[in-house]
């Protein structure tokens, strides 16, 4: 079991940017997405404020979102990068392998990648990330390249969507056999 401090807020400033993404995506019903919640063991409480300071995660958790897109099963989890580079160990084996058993039950799995320094969204579909996986694996690389991934799947904000996954995720399904 891991604890949660701090570090558990990192990346809220893209997952904040998703679920306004999502209520938008919900108003026009084109998707219905939920965040899917952590299950934490308070062990530290403010008693002020009443805020969570220290916490026992109770069990792993999967990925950040699921839900289903225009009767498309979709669950994707949500990264921030400081740099062009990207390390595998921001995704845990138990998040990787539920993505490749979603897609095994053909669901679309992805992440949304923030790339901070670019200020660049990206969408990274399973079989790209599935690639960079099985070379860690094979001795290679435990990262990888800004430049290794396909322009076509960076994220633009589009009609005052923040951000706008689901022309990437479009391409994705139609690349798909």
């Amino acid at each position: 079991m891991g604890t949660w401090n701090s570090r558990g807020l990192r990346g809220s400033f893209l997952e904040e940017l998703l679920n306004m993404t999502i209520e938008k995506y919900h108003a026009q019903n084109l998707a219905l997405i939920q965040k899917v919640p952590t299950p934490i063991t308070p062990m530290k409480i403010d008693k002020e404020t009443r805020h969570i300071t220290l916490a026992y995660f109770e069990q792993k958790s999967t990925v950040d979102y699921i839900g289903v897109v225009q009767g498309v099963p979709v669950c994707f989890d949500a990264k921030e990068c400081q740099k062009d580079s990207f390390p595998l160990s921001n995704i845990h084996e138990h998040q990787y392998r539920f993505m490749a058993d979603f897609e095994a039950q053909d669901g679309i799995s992805f992440l949304v990648i923030y790339f901070k320094d670019r200020d660049v969204f990206y969408y990274l579909p399973f079989a790209k990330l599935k690639e960079f996986w099985e070379r860690m694996e094979a001795g290679g690389l435990k990262h990888f390249k800004y430049e290794e991934l396909d322009p076509a799947y960076e994220i633009s904000g589009y009609s005052g969507t923040f951000v706008h996954f689901l022309e990437p995720l479009q391409r994705d399904l139609a690349s798909r056999p």
